[in-house]
């Protein structure tokens, strides 16, 4: 399974400052349910302008959760100026580190605290000349090309991983790759790039049977279906349907709609889910 720090799993297990605050003084949401992640971030200022309280709603996975929380006790005691300078490196390092495939879950945080602190002096306007470039979660060139300077990324996974765009249907991932060249070209100062630690196969494995428990058969058993993990192989995730879902019309929908977006969201975006012959 993922490499998860006990920071990660004590903030995810026991999130810290869950809820909304009322008539705050800076609030953002940033992502959306329809695209797996959302995140909604409130705070509050006291009579020194300084952050004196901060909480967040969010829908996502343990990372996305773990991040949320870290930055409401990150941003306290800070005024906006500090505030401003967190990078999402910055909560991953609380954290003790994120697996780099779950990264975008602090550029969520980021992008959260970014906005809650520019709605301060009013809603922020959109930025201008940004373009999208992923139509499927809505990834604008701007943020693409931040997340590249920041972190260092030099691949379309890489950017998939920080920032979810090229993550759907992958029609931008010629897109992506021209503005990583670009980027790259320009003569900008870039973050160097961080060692990412591989995904094991063994690792691999134990994760989807890890969800597979966790998630996705308490769910499938709301509605009297089941589900077995027969085998895996490289990125072939075979399984066979049980009880209602043998016999249910539409349990292809179910394996493609539920069953491998949610593995490709928290174990490795490449798997393919199929079932036993």
């Amino acid at each position: 399974m993922w490499e998860y720090t006990d920071k990660v799993k004590e903030h995810f297990l026991n999130p810290r400052n869950v809820g909304e605050i009322e008539n705050p003084d800076g609030v953002a949401e940033v992502g959306s349910i329809a695209c797996g992640d959302a995140l909604k971030f409130t705070f509050k200022l006291d009579e020194n302008n300084k952050i004196k309280d901060a909480k967040f709603k969010t829908f996502g996975c343990a990372s996305a959760i773990a991040s949320a929380s870290a930055l409401t006790e990150m941003v306290k005691g800070k005024t906006l100026e500090e505030a401003r300078n967190i990078s999402n490196k910055d909560i991953a390092d609380f954290l003790g580190g994120l697996p780099e495939e779950k990264m975008h879950c602090s550029v969520l945080g980021q992008q959260a605290l970014e906005m809650a602190i520019q709605s301060v002096k009013g809603a922020p306007a959109p930025e201008p000349g940004a373009e999208i470039i992923c139509e499927c979660f809505g990834i604008t060139d701007r943020e693409i090309e931040k997340a590249i300077r920041e972190n260092g990324l030099s691949t379309v996974e890489q950017v998939t991983n920080y920032t979810k765009a090229g993550g759907g249907c992958g029609n931008c991932h010629e897109k992506i790759q021209t503005i990583i060249d670009r980027v790259h070209a320009s003569g900008v100062p870039i973050a160097p790039a961080e060692t990412k630690s591989r995904l094991t196969n063994l690792k691999k494995i134990r994760l989807i049977e890890d969800v597979m428990e966790r998630e996705i058969r308490p769910s499938l058993q709301q509605d009297g279906g089941d589900i077995d993990l027969i085998d895996v192989v490289g990125d072939r995730v075979i399984v066979a349907v049980r009880g209602s879902c043998a016999t249910c019309p539409a349990s292809q929908a179910t394996l493609k709609g539920f069953v491998e977006t949610k593995l490709r969201e928290t174990v490795a975006p490449e798997l393919i889910v199929e079932e036993e012959a």
